[in-house]
């Protein structure tokens, strides 16, 4: 059993996989995304079991705008539906929610529902669930440049603290695991700033595939791990 105090209290996972998981299996895209989002309900709730103190997923990439129409319309159709219905679940796993990313790139119905559920969850504190939707780490650093810009800093104020209280994560701790499943090996555009130093675990099974034991292999490998910061 890993002690409590070497359990990675900030883990970001890049849940990729699930249209390839529906190919597979002869079903259309949805399909893969709605397992996707019912793996991510088993991760959520072997986290706040583990001592995990903040989950990031990456839901959504400013990338992703360029996928087919019909399949974006899905999508928003199933965040919603998540959003909307399971939000008393993550009341009960004492679970508050943050959104990294421009949401006013959604229909006006589902920024609604993102922000009343943000409301909703906001004083649970066992578990802090990080989405990443309409999100890119490049993008996140310009946004972070200009409100440093537009809030006129000095130069000689600027330095690695005050810039990362202006990215979306501001005010907390960076990942001290980042998980991608689906077995590409790359970060893709996800949390460049704040994964400088996370140690990176790369699963072969698809996000739908991804469940609490496989978390727990990847904290496990975490921690035989030693971490040194460039010491």
């Amino acid at each position: 059993m890993i002690e409590e105090d070497k359990i990675p209290k900030h883990i970001a996972i890049i849940m990729d996989g699930n249209r390839r998981w529906a190919k597979n299996k002869g079903l259309p895209r949805i399909e893969g995304h709605r397992n996707g989002a019912l793996a991510l309900e088993k991760v959520i709730n072997q986290a706040g079991k583990r001592g995990v103190k903040t989950l990031t997923v990456y839901a959504f990439s400013s990338e992703n705008r360029n996928r087919d129409p019909k399949e974006i319309k899905d999508l928003m159709s199933l965040l919603k539906y998540f959003i909307r219905n399971k939000k008393k679940k993550l009341d009960k796993e004492g679970a508050s929610i943050q959104i990294l990313g421009e949401i006013s790139y959604f229909p006006e119905d589902l920024q609604r529902e993102i922000l009343e559920t943000v409301d909703f969850l906001k004083d649970n504190k066992r578990i802090h669930l990080n989405i990443a939707l309409n999100y890119g780490g490049r993008e996140e650093i310009v946004r972070a440049a200009k409100r440093i810009f537009k809030d006129q800093k000095k130069i000689e104020e600027i330095n690695e603290e005050i810039f990362s209280k202006y990215l979306y994560t501001g005010g907390q701790s960076d990942p001290d695991l980042v998980i991608r499943a689906g077995g590409v090996v790359r970060l893709s555009n996800f949390l460049p700033w704040q994964s400088t130093y996370s140690e990176l675990y790369f699963s072969d099974k698809l996000w739908p595939d991804f469940d609490g034991d496989e978390l727990d292999k990847a904290i496990d490998e975490y921690d035989r791990r030693q971490r040194r910061f460039g010491r």
